[in-house]
């Protein structure tokens, strides 16, 4: 779709000033961080992609919402600017972002970027995979929360950053991911809808996950291979 390639451009013309903002943070009230960088990119991605979606709501992890009158057949546009905020402000390569489009309720299209590593994956694409026996689980898990895992393969990886861990899934670097936590819808729906389009099998709650939107009014239990 020509939204990505365009925002992939916008994001290369603005890496260097996206990398020098990286030192500038703070922590937020749930304890983690978000950067001055958080801000700068999700400006511009709204600015982008409302450009073409104009008429459509935006939900985005920076933006304060006190919306609860979230409409199931309603068109929005949900990104997540820097998933991976700690990595990030680390210094680590392993960040990246999430864009999600759903139109009257539908979904309609969804991407993968991971900047610096010069990674991309869309809804549109059918991916030839890997074959991985890697599980990838979340980052922030307590002795209580790994012991609810399904351990099922011989390796496993904390990366911190949801996105490139649904990349990984769906590429088939790991055997599968999964969060027993939960996490924001933001953090998982362009991952899981692009799973969904390749067929590879996604739970959400430990449901089967069918395109449904998913509103930031929870938090999302979910595992993808």
């Amino acid at each position: 779709m020509d939204i990505s390639k365009s925002i992939i451009s916008m994001v290369q013309e603005n890496l260097i000033k996206i990398l020098s903002l990286r030192k500038d943070f703070e922590e937020k009230e749930d304890g983690s961080f978000v950067s001055k960088a958080d801000y700068f990119l999700q400006d511009l991605l709204i600015n982008k992609i409302t450009s073409y979606f104009p008429n459509y709501s935006i939900i985005s992890e920076e933006l304060k919402s006190t919306n609860t009158n979230w409409n199931n057949k309603g068109s929005y546009i949900i990104i997540d600017p820097i998933d991976g905020t700690e990595n990030f402000v680390s210094g680590l390569k392993e960040w990246g972002i999430g864009v999600s489009i759903f139109t009257k309720g539908a979904h309609d299209y969804s991407f993968i970027y991971l900047p610096e590593l010069d990674e991309f994956i869309d809804s549109s694409l059918k991916i030839n995979r890997f074959k991985s026996r890697i599980s990838g689980i979340s980052s922030s898990l307590k002795l209580k929360d790994l012991q609810k895992l399904k351990f099922d393969s011989y390796e496993y990886r904390i990366t911190g950053c949801s996105m490139y861990n649904m990349f990984c899934a769906i590429t088939g670097r790991f055997k599968n991911f999964e969060n027993v936590k939960g996490v924001n819808s933001w953090d998982i729906l362009p991952g899981i809808n692009i799973a969904k389009n390749n067929n590879i099998p996604v739970t959400v709650n430990n449901i089967n996950y069918t395109g449904e939107l998913l509103f930031p009014d929870k938090k999302y239990k979910v595992r993808v291979g």
